[in-house]
């Protein structure tokens, strides 16, 4: 039989030595060592001395984790550093996975009474009549009273950056007309061919 040239024969040797063949191992990633969050619990705690909080809020006094943690052992609970910083630290004896759960669910709550507060902006002209003005005060009440910021601007066109006056004093009213509601944080600047005024809410 003729054989392809180029072709490899198996020996008995050769296919022994393929069987053999171990993969090699790839070089372990060196990531970067993971950080411990939250409190120290039960044996993390490492300190010769703690002052020691009983599960019923009792204070025990000054002691050693290893009696701390028998306390927490014979009650079922953990042993968690609470004030790390104080000398010596404070440990209680508690229910961790609880104390955990309380404590993310007023992180929770605390994140959603943030507000977050936006620039909001109302554009006028030198020229705005009554009807337009009184709708755009309107809205900016309704943008403070939100707690939002709110950028006044003022644009002028052509000729009308000859009577930058006209535009300041527009400003001037608006400033005037949401004064118990907003205070003027920017006083009215130009830029180029636009002169901004930046109001903000006056805290209650």
């Amino acid at each position: 039989m003729n054989r392809p040239v180029g072709a490899i024969t198996f020996t008995k040797s050769t296919e022994t030595a393929v069987k053999d063949l171990k993969p090699i191992a790839r070089r372990p990633h060196n990531a970067p060592p993971t950080r411990d969050t939250g409190p120290r619990v039960n044996e993390r705690i490492r300190e010769d001395q703690i002052r020691l909080i009983g599960p019923e809020g009792e204070n025990i006094g000054l002691s050693t984790p290893a009696y701390g943690m028998q306390l927490a052992a014979e009650a079922g609970l953990d042993l968690v550093e609470i004030s790390p910083n104080a000398s010596p630290p404070v440990c209680k004896v508690m229910d961790f996975g609880k104390f955990k759960y309380e404590q993310q669910k007023r992180e929770s709550e605390a994140r959603k009474k943030q507000k977050i507060i936006e620039v909001k902006e109302i554009k006028f002209r030198p020229n705005t009549d009554t009807h337009d003005y009184d709708v755009k005060l309107r809205n900016i009440v309704k943008f403070l009273e939100n707690g939002d910021k709110v950028k006044a601007t003022m644009r002028f066109r052509g000729r009308e950056m000859a009577h930058q006056n006209l535009g300041l004093e527009l400003l001037q009213r608006v400033a005037k007309d949401v004064e118990e509601i907003g205070k003027v944080e920017n006083m009215p600047r130009l830029e180029g061919r636009q002169m901004v005024m930046m109001i903000g809410p006056v805290s209650r």
